[in-house]
């Protein structure tokens, strides 16, 4: 491709133009083909306005390609550009609808003296105009609808997003939130405890009723529907609805708790989920469960249906890790729980740190921040690379879910604190004195580490002594701590962050 100039300019203004961007009307769209760069896609003068969305993409360029060209695609192709000029651009207001590429990063640990080739974090400005109010199904559809099969690419991630408060504001978030829950509940000062039901695919309406009955009754808070249980030949949905809320009811009168059961009610169309939800209300149920994979529209469609039937709404990221688990392509579980809390749930899977799924400690704990914080601060080391303010929108409770257990109790209240639920469904249901005998070790496990910190101990170190001086007058507990005493996960995150915190000398 070559590109003509008027007689009249100057060497430096060719060389100008044919590098970076054109600002001559009559060469910008006269007919045919610029680089992204040429169209303004790249504008390393551009300060962002506190109006406009910033995203991180980490972006591996194929060979030959330029990085600030790489960078300047990821923002035409996620806005305005398209492969070839357009004239139709000059009824718009074009320049204010560019996303803007303003700031290239290396990756630490690529490129050059690494085994890993070159990856850059590209940082990229986007006017809020761009996006309709209260949509993160229009917000999707720009950040991640195209440019991630984009062919100069070899792999891209969004790694993080800073969202104006303008744009915040346009929704509703939590239905519930952490403060009216535990309201609700009234349970204050430790973790909520819950189970996912086991096995989670087979059992009759009124077997699985019998395990929820057990573990409410042995002392948990919560327990649960799995991801994939919904309405199957061997438990029809409203049996399950019908033997699980008597679980409950039976459960409450026996330990004057309150309690409930995460009611599933992903189905096949909106219709079929309103039903549900209908349903569990009838029946006095406090919370109900979607999955991640109903999509950003039914899912606040739903959030709207809880929020004005006060119900509390309990989100499986099911089916996140296609996209999120690997560190140079998809989207980071931190964009997605930013999105969720903006959408309206009020529980959200979040990762354990020390469980069978994946989650790198520090990472963990940034998706935790995002979820409980008012404003959540730039933390490079847990992944987070802006300031964001949440505009006083309700806050969601983290949920750590996936192969813990009772001898886990100091290490996940090190890590995460007190407003978090903490599932253990094997970790129930497979105690070998039985159901309730499981959830008592649990009750019991995690009692006791809330008051030895309380009292000012050091329960990360201190943890497995106070856990074996409980079990001396917890037969279940000892039980549980024998059973799964050499049980870890020990692997290799595949998600960690690409910044340590490393101390500097003090003045």
């Amino acid at each position: 491709m070559t590109l003509k100039f008027h007689a009249d300019q100057t060497e430096a203004q060719m060389g100008m133009q044919t590098e970076g961007r054109i600002t001559d009307i009559k060469e910008r769209y006269k007919g045919g083909v610029l680089k992204y760069k040429q169209m303004g896609y790249w504008r390393p003068d551009y300060a962002p306005k506190d109006t406009d969305f910033i995203c991180v993409f980490r972006i591996t360029p194929q060979e030959g390609v330029d990085t600030e060209e790489a960078a300047a695609a990821v923002a035409g192709e996620s806005s305005t550009a398209t492969w070839t000029v357009v004239w139709t651009d000059m009824l718009t207001a074009h320049e204010d609808y560019q996303a803007k590429a303003y700031r290239i990063d290396p990756v630490p640990g690529t490129g050059p003296g690494t085994d890993k080739e070159a990856q850059y974090f590209a940082y990229i400005a986007y006017d809020i105009i761009l996006f309709e109010e209260g949509s993160i199904a229009n917000v999707t559809a720009s950040l991640i609808g195209n440019v991630f099969s984009f062919k100069p690419l070899k792999a891209a991630r969004l790694e993080d997003i800073r969202i104006p408060v303008a744009y915040v504001k346009t929704f509703k978030g939590p239905p519930t939130g952490i403060i009216v829950e535990r309201e609700r509940l009234d349970k204050y000062g430790r973790p909520l405890l819950g189970a996912t039901m086991k096995p989670k695919l087979g059992l009759s309406g009124k077997n699985y009723g019998r395990v929820v009955y057990e573990g409410l009754t042995g002392g948990l808070d919560f327990t649960k529907d799995d991801e994939n249980i919904n309405s199957q030949p061997f438990m029809h949905w409203r049996d399950r609805f019908l033997f699980c809320m008597e679980a409950v009811n039976k459960a409450q009168a026996n330990s004057g708790e309150i309690k409930g059961h995460y009611l599933n009610i992903t189905a096949a169309t909106m219709e079929d989920m309103y039903e549900r939800a209908e349903m569990a209300k009838a029946l006095g149920s406090n919370i109900i469960m979607v999955d991640l994979i109903i999509g950003w529209t039914a899912i606040q469609s739903i959030s709207n249906w809880a929020r004005k039937n006060d119900m509390i709404l309990h989100m499986h990221r099911a089916g996140h890790g296609t996209y999120t688990r690997q560190k140079n392509h998809g989207v980071s579980f931190r964009v997605i729980a930013k999105w969720l809390r903006l959408a309206g749930v009020d529980h959200l899977h979040a990762g354990t740190a020390v469980g069978k799924l994946e989650g790198d400690p520090m990472t963990v704990q940034g998706y935790y921040n995002v979820c409980r914080d008012s404003v959540t601060r730039q933390d490079f080391s847990r992944g987070l690379f802006f300031d964001q303010d949440w505009a006083d929108l309700r806050k969601v409770m983290p949920v750590a879910s996936g192969g813990i257990h009772a001898g886990q109790m100091h290490q996940l209240l090190h890590l995460f604190g007190d407003d978090v639920v903490l599932q253990f469904g094997g970790g129930t249901i497979g105690h070998p004195g039985g159901i309730q005998a499981g959830a008592t070790a649990n009750r019991v496990g995690i009692e006791a580490m809330v008051k030895a910190r309380n009292e000012g101990r050091d329960i990360l170190n201190e943890g497995p002594d106070i856990l074996r001086a409980a079990a001396k007058w917890c037969k279940p507990l000892e039980q549980a701590l024998e059973t799964w005493k050499d049980v870890s996960f020990n692997y290799n995150s595949t998600d960690t962050p690409d910044f340590v915190a490393t101390p500097t000398a003090s003045n």
